[in-house]
């Protein structure tokens, strides 16, 4: 599959030899293409929305919570749900045989139009599949379906042309429906958190709709939910596997990057100030630790 990232070797900028991150993007999806240049080790990831991993070129070793750790190799993909940690090691990197990866996000509001109108053409049926919340992944192999279109998804992200953005939402849309056919069908199903307490849902909703309110805090949000704050932290932590400050702060990060994609005029202070930050200096460290870079690393990987 190397050369289907023959367009993207002439723009993208290497700021590092592990990881090196560039990023392409759609009005429902994220492509993401990793390249590492020497061996290493113990390399830690994770993403905040369901993505598929496909290698493109070169050997790792994923070791992944909840399956054996086992060899990734061209042709084959993994699905991860949001906040699923991936450590990784590089065996075969080097300076002129680089591996490389890609991590393909899809947004939640793309998967539950598609799932919706899937759900009104074929019966999908449970006894392979749970209906309840999967945090597991999925090692796919030989899956020459999805393979092909991830070949097809790399090249028109990294090939600008009059017809890209349609051409994109149409073979995302194609990718979710095979996705819906493989193992890995639960994983995009249950994706959004399953709130047996209605209060925790509704903290949630809030969340979402006042991201920018600089004064939302553990008391703020314990108090929505009619709850002591040790218990609602408690609560919380329980339901989603993250704190209530690390989810409002993800919840943030998340929408810094909408408006880095597409403001790319703002100061990053101001970024920081639309995004509901108090400061800039935390800001950067919040995104630096959920994104493994900073702010303008990037908004300089960002190729559209």
């Amino acid at each position: 599959m190397s050369h289907l990232l023959h367009q993207h070797k002439k723009y993208r900028k290497l700021t590092t030899l592990v990881e090196n991150r560039t990023t392409y993007n759609a009005d429902y999806a994220e492509l993401n293409i990793y390249e590492t240049h020497k061996y290493a080790e113990k390399v830690a990831l994770k993403f905040d929305f369901p993505i598929i991993a496909s290698m493109l070129t070169g050997k790792k070793i994923m070791h992944i919570d909840g399956i054996p750790s086992f060899d990734f190799y061209p042709g084959e993909s993994v699905v991860m749900p949001r906040n699923k940690e991936m450590i990784i090691d590089f065996p075969l990197a080097k300076k002129d045989n680089p591996t490389q990866c890609l991590a393909l996000g899809i947004d939640g509001t793309k998967i539950n139009e598609v799932v919706g109108r899937f759900n009104q053409h074929v019966a999908i049926e449970n006894k392979n599949n749970t209906w309840s919340l999967d945090k597991s992944s999925s090692h796919l192999t030989n899956n020459n379906d999805v393979n092909q279109l991830i070949k097809r998804l790399t090249y028109t992200f990294t090939n600008n042309n009059t017809s890209k953005d349609v051409l994109l939402d149409l073979m995302i849309q194609e990718l979710i429906v095979r996705l819906l056919q493989t193992k890995a069908k639960s994983i995009l199903l249950n994706d959004e958190p399953l709130f047996n307490d209605t209060r925790i849902g509704m903290v949630i909703k809030y969340i979402k709709e006042n991201l920018t309110n600089k004064n939302i805090n553990v008391d703020v949000l314990a108090k929505k939910a009619h709850m002591s704050a040790s218990h609602f932290h408690k609560k919380f932590k329980n339901t989603l596997g993250i704190s209530p400050i690390d989810f409002l702060n993800s919840e943030k990060i998340k929408f810094a990057k909408k408006l880095i994609k597409e403001s790319k005029d703002f100061r990053m202070s101001e970024i920081a100030f639309k995004a509901g930050f108090n400061n800039t200096s935390y800001f950067n460290r919040q995104f630096k630790k959920m994104e493994l870079m900073t702010p303008q690393q990037f908004k300089n990987s960002i190729n559209s």
